[in-house]
């Protein structure tokens, strides 16, 4: 009897997977097939979506690692230690860079100390002033300026240099001091007030080196009349043209 059981569920289990029309079996298969496809596509999306993920990952930390060395530069730059740099003639354009420069920094951060470089031949009297009064307002202001010497700091540049709050020279640097040059054509009279203002000038200058040094303004004169004085850094610091010898 168990063996009819048996032979009776197979029969019946065959004939009804033989019952299923051709039509319905290819619509599992395609129904099947479906949903394989369908299992394929999110498994590609999501490995595409990891793969976009971790892309993203390294693009971020590219993205951060350049804004650290950035940053890192940033920081070691002469601006970001308001160090000014003034290499070359002393004309209207350099001036009013340094000027703007100067004004600038005041401004983001008020009362920051600020040093200026000088690496200069010297140049134009007038603009020279512009700068030097410029130094001058931003010290009443409350900023510490420090003025460097490196190279040399020749006529115009070795007045500018005395503008600062502490006044340096590297060993090698020189400065340079001597009349105020012109050259003045024309009339008589012309020529003669160009003296005249060139005497006026002179009076200013030797007051502004005879303030900040051990000598008079009399001492001053009689060593620069009708000579380039050249001085090196251990007679800068001897007569209190500058305060430290780097």
């Amino acid at each position: 009897m168990a063996d009819d059981n048996e032979n009776t569920e197979t029969t019946t289990t065959t004939t009804k997977v033989s019952d299923r029309t051709p039509e319905e079996i290819a619509a599992t298969v395609r129904k099947l097939s479906a949903e394989a496809r369908k299992i394929e596509a999110e498994a590609k999306k999501a490995e595409e979506e990891a793969e976009q993920q971790s892309y993203e990952r390294i693009a971020s930390k590219i993205a951060c690692d350049m804004i650290i060395e950035k940053d890192k530069k940033n920081k070691v730059a002469d601006e970001y230690h308001r160090i000014y740099r003034f290499t070359g003639t002393v004309d209207s354009n350099s001036t009013k860079r340094c000027a703007e420069q100067l004004v600038q920094w005041s401004r983001l951060d008020p009362g920051c100390p600020m040093e200026i470089v000088f690496f200069s031949p010297g140049g134009s009297v007038m603009d020279g002033m512009m700068l030097y009064d410029c130094i001058q307002e931003l010290r009443r202001m409350g900023h510490h300026i420090t003025t460097t010497a490196e190279g040399y700091a020749a006529s115009m540049g070795g007045i500018l240099l005395q503008a600062g709050d502490h006044r340096r020279m590297g060993k090698e640097a020189y400065i340079l001091i001597h009349e105020v040059a012109f050259g003045a054509v024309g009339k008589i009279g012309e020529v003669e007030d160009e003296v005249a203002f060139a005497r006026k000038i002179t009076k200013r200058i030797l007051n502004i080196f005879a303030s900040r040094s051990k000598l008079s303004a009399v001492t001053i004169d009689k060593k620069w009349r009708r000579k380039d004085w050249w001085l090196d850094s251990d007679e800068a610091l001897k007569y209190g043209f500058v305060d430290e010898v780097l």
